[in-house]
């Protein structure tokens, strides 16, 4: 069967993964004082930093709209056999909401729920793809998607919390006090929801050594088909010593990195990074 792939911005996946799996990706909206852009389209992690630093407001984002699924499904459901749509955490977003009233309109177009973010969904995006280009047919692969999202495993290191406490999701005070004890908070994503871990201290590359060591050191749970290292625009030796880590730690098959994109950034920050792989 003649199988597409498709999901929304927040997959984080590069420009190089995208074409090569011939996913198509459909754009949130970030909102920058009042003025709405489309994610990676219209604006960038960089721009959303350069207009905080001014001293601009945080941006916030806004879902894929019904209408906006309805405007790519329907050429899509035309061209090909199935068209098969992976979503972010249906916790953090309407977007699955408004994918499956869109595809209420289409007898094949299917929706995939993540239960994640970031390369967290894209992780579940890739492999629906392999399955789709092995010619499985999309009830099989959206049944296996549906398992496979309980085994993956993201997480990520936010340098500072100044991000966070500008987007009222932690107090002043306990962003002033992180920061003054350099303490790193892990954000976990479980069952489709964000939860702190382990708080890290000390420098950042340090903490950033330590986590991914936490992480990977020890088990025999760890599918080490391909892992990602994902993260906003950050220090060079910051990425560096992610990458001699994750080396230095797993026999991945695939080390793929991504920077990661505006919705993400404009919760989290510069400097934030997480490593993201699949359980057996």
């Amino acid at each position: 069967m003649n199988i597409k792939i498709t999901a929304d911005s927040t997959c984080d996946l590069s420009e190089e993964l995208v074409k090569k799996y011939d996913i198509e990706i459909l754009p949130l909206y970030i909102v920058k004082d009042g003025k709405s852009y489309k994610d990676g389209v219209e604006i960038t992690p960089s721009d959303i930093f350069e207009h905080v630093k001014a001293g601009g407001a945080l941006t916030s984002t806004a879902a894929v709209n019904v209408a906006d699924y309805i405007d790519a499904f329907t050429p899509l459901s035309k061209e090909y056999d199935a068209v098969i749509h992976v979503d972010i955490s249906a916790d953090f977003s309407s977007c699955y909401q408004n994918a499956c009233i869109a595809a209420e309109n289409f007898d094949n177009v299917y929706i995939i729920d993540s239960r994640n973010l970031s390369t967290g969904s894209g992780l579940v995006v890739l492999r629906a793809a392999e399955m789709a280009q092995a010619g499985e047919n999309p009830e099989d692969i959206v049944k296996a998607m549906n398992v496979l999202t309980s085994k993956v495993e993201a997480s990520f290191v936010i340098e500072k919390l100044d991000f966070l406490r500008k987007g009222g999701r932690c107090s002043a005070l306990a962003a002033l006090g992180a920061n003054l004890l350099s303490l790193r908070p892990c954000i976990e994503v479980k069952d489709g929801k964000m939860s702190v871990g382990k708080k890290y201290r000390g420098k950042y590359a340090a903490c950033i050594e330590k986590y991914i060591t936490e992480r990977l050191s020890g088990r025999d749970d760890i599918d080490y088909k391909r892992i990602f290292i994902t993260h906003s625009p950050s220090d060079k030796e910051i990425i560096d010593i992610a990458h001699k880590t994750v080396k230095k730690l797993g026999k991945f098959e695939e080390v793929l990195e991504t920077e990661a994109g505006c919705t993400v950034c404009s919760h989290c920050g510069p400097n934030t990074l997480g490593v993201l792989f699949i359980r057996k």
